[in-house]
């Protein structure tokens, strides 16, 4: 694992106004892009909540495609859910198409510049999103590698499985960023 220092740091000129623990993360988004020197051509999301990520992204994707069953997990703050994907559709830009789906249920076998990967956070489910997510994108980011250890772990097993370089930025919860060159 490697520390990620970014080198610059640019906050989006769009976002929303709602809890997120990835408040913070914004700012280094232009960064890890240009680090990693990846097309902005489409991302994937696979946990969008209340969307303050996938606004995010959104500022740098032509198009980003949020992926989120919208019915909350056991490590969501606020249980009263019903009626979030609706919500939702009416908040995210034109350039976001969202869609109700559990990550296993996702079917899409088509390549993404960036992937980002924020569920339920046990070490199964982030290593079973995140193998897909590594035959489908060079670039993959986790969130909470820091406030949830299963979730670092599962990110160094897939560094491992697919011989990609794991670096780690350590604020906001943890970012991890897994790297295929």
């Amino acid at each position: 694992m490697i520390l990620y220092t970014p080198s610059r740091f640019e906050k989006p000129k769009d976002l929303i106004d709602v809890p997120s623990a990835w408040k913070g993360l914004e700012w280094i988004i232009k960064d890890i892009i240009e680090t990693f020197g990846i097309k902005t051509d489409k991302a994937l999301e696979f946990g969008v909540e209340f969307g303050f990520s996938t606004v995010a992204l959104s500022n740098y994707f032509t198009k980003v495609v949020g992926v989120d069953t919208f019915m909350g997990d056991e490590n969501t703050e606020d249980k009263a859910m019903e009626g979030l994907y609706e919500i939702m559709k009416e908040v995210v830009p034109k350039n976001v198409e969202l869609i109700q789906s559990d990550y296993k249920d996702y079917k899409d076998e088509e390549a993404y510049d960036l992937i980002h990967v924020d569920i339920v956070h046990t070490h199964k489910d982030t290593f079973a999103c995140g193998d897909w997510a590594l035959k489908h994108s060079s670039l993959v980011l986790f969130h909470d590698t820091e406030s949830f250890p299963p979730v670092k772990k599962a990110v160094e097993d897939l560094a491992l499985k697919h011989n990609a370089v794991f670096y780690n930025y350590p604020f906001f919860n943890g970012l991890g960023i897994l790297w295929r060159k």
